[in-house]
């Protein structure tokens, strides 16, 4: 929807100067009234005005609107979605050294969207943004080097590269790097530089390494034990929907951990994993059910879950079930 919000003296006269160069075709200012459309700074949100003025910079070689232009394309923002087009923009601008659009062009290349996948060629794209200090970059080369994709798999490198990026403040880069320090890979395993990199991206809401952060804390590894942070962090990571720690949460009221004992809550964190294919969740959403703790007793409804579990290989649902037909319970699918 289009922005209806007060713009101020100062964004009205850097608007005018912007036109008058637009009208004197500068390109840079063309770039610059792409932008402001397309993040309704100075003029109403318009994603299709937006484009129009990439183009008309893109169209005379400005490498930032082709990039953007490109992303306008493969988000169908303004123009119609356009894998060919969005490549053909993006590449006109990684040609020209933007290390935004060689990182986009090594997205692409890595997961085969507009151009047939190529390992090597992504990697090779990322390389070329990374060196100018593109912090995404940075981490998708160290993430290569830890694979073995499209490089030689180098533990070192990897290290070296995601930190790079974590020093940047990459928070997934951060998250990868305290998981190289909790396993140690590429180095010495150290879990106090693990709890370290876990937090700070955790502190910036990345909700795997909130998890993590929770386990060093449920652990005592790293830090100190202590129940009621690792819950804080869990609970975190669970409300952005993070199966894992929505499964973990619903374990600790489920146990009572850090006095939290209720079987409501640990049904509706258990239900909030197992809509998202988690088998460990699945499995005692079906106990719950099984023995009326948290929800009404229900062998169907118990049955049904286990069968999800069991479907996964889980163990523990697979005996269940096959108890529950043995002795007759209700487990119509």
């Amino acid at each position: 929807m289009p922005s209806d919000r007060i713009h101020t003296n100062t964004e009205t006269d850097e608007l005018a100067q912007v036109l008058g160069r637009t009208a004197q075709g500068d390109t840079n200012a063309q770039f610059t009234l792409g932008l402001w459309y397309a993040n309704g700074r100075g003029v109403r949100q318009d994603d299709e005005e937006a484009a129009e003025w990439y183009l008309k910079a893109a169209d005379r070689g400005h490498a930032g609107a082709q990039n953007y232009l490109g992303r306008m394309y493969f988000n169908g923002r303004g123009v119609p979605q356009n894998d060919t087009q969005a490549v053909a923009w993006t590449l006109k601008a990684a040609d020209q050294g933007d290390a935004d659009a060689q990182f986009h062009l090594g997205l692409m290349y890595d997961r085969g969207q507009g151009v047939e996948q190529d390992a090597a060629k992504a990697a090779a794209w990322y390389r070329k943004a990374a060196d100018q200090g593109h912090a995404g970059a940075q981490h998708y080369v160290g993430r290569m080097y830890f694979n073995g994709r499209g490089v030689p798999q180098d533990d070192a490198q990897a290290v070296a590269w995601t930190r790079r990026a974590a020093d940047q403040g990459y928070a997934e880069a951060q998250f990868h790097l305290g998981l190289m320090y909790d396993r140690g890979q590429g180095g010495a395993q150290d879990d106090a530089e693990a709890a370290a990199w876990y937090r700070k991206a955790a502190d910036q809401g990345y909700a795997e390494a909130q998890f993590h952060l929770g386990l060093m804390y449920d652990r005592g590894q790293g830090v100190a034990q202590d129940d009621a942070e690792a819950a804080g962090w869990y609970r975190k990571a669970a409300e952005q929907g993070y199966a894992e720690a929505e499964y973990v949460l619903g374990r600790m009221y489920d146990q009572g951990q850090d006095e939290r004992q209720d079987d409501a809550q640990a049904a509706a964190w258990y239900r909030k994993a197992a809509d998202q294919g988690h088998a460990g969740a699945q499995f005692y959403l079906g106990l719950m059910y099984d023995l009326g703790q948290g929800v009404a007793q229900d062998d169907a409804e118990a049955a049904a879950w286990y069968r999800k579990a069991a479907e996964q290989g889980y163990a523990e649902a697979q005996y269940v079930l096959g108890r529950m037909y043995d002795q007759g319970q209700d487990v119509r699918a």
